[in-house]
């Protein structure tokens, strides 16, 4: 299940002990990204010229069906990690960078998180 990812769902993993809810909202947050084509996805789209791509050309790029490609695109947005807008036929998705922070500082203490209003919108 993919909840929304916020400050509560990322705690830092070292200084003090998680707490079993703790351990298992972090666990769902990282389950999200961490699965190889939505990986992909990221690092295609943060690498695209002017940082956002078009959905038609992810498809070729990641060599899986414009379906499955969907279904992970759609993961990333509800997550809040990708910002997706919509031009005329075509969706063009961008990095949103707070989920990704508070991931990281997650992760890495030492990494400063942005306040508590910045969320990822994983469901």
């Amino acid at each position: 299940m993919i909840q929304e990812i916020d400050q509560t769902c990322c705690p830092p993993l070292v200084g003090s002990p998680l707490s079993e809810t703790e351990a298992e909202r972090l666990a769902e947050a990282l389950r999200v990204i961490a699965e190889p084509a939505r990986l992909r996805l990221v690092s295609l789209i943060s690498a695209s010229q002017g940082g956002e791509s078009c959905v038609c050309d992810l498809t070729d790029q990641l060599d899986l069906g414009q379906p499955t490609v969907s279904h992970h695109l759609k993961v990333l947005t509800d997550a809040g990690i990708l910002h997706r807008e919509k031009r005329g036929r075509w969706a063009y998705y961008r990095i949103e960078p707070e989920p990704l922070q508070l991931l990281r500082g997650a992760l890495d203490p030492r990494t400063v998180v942005p306040g508590p209003s910045a969320q990822l919108g994983v469901r």
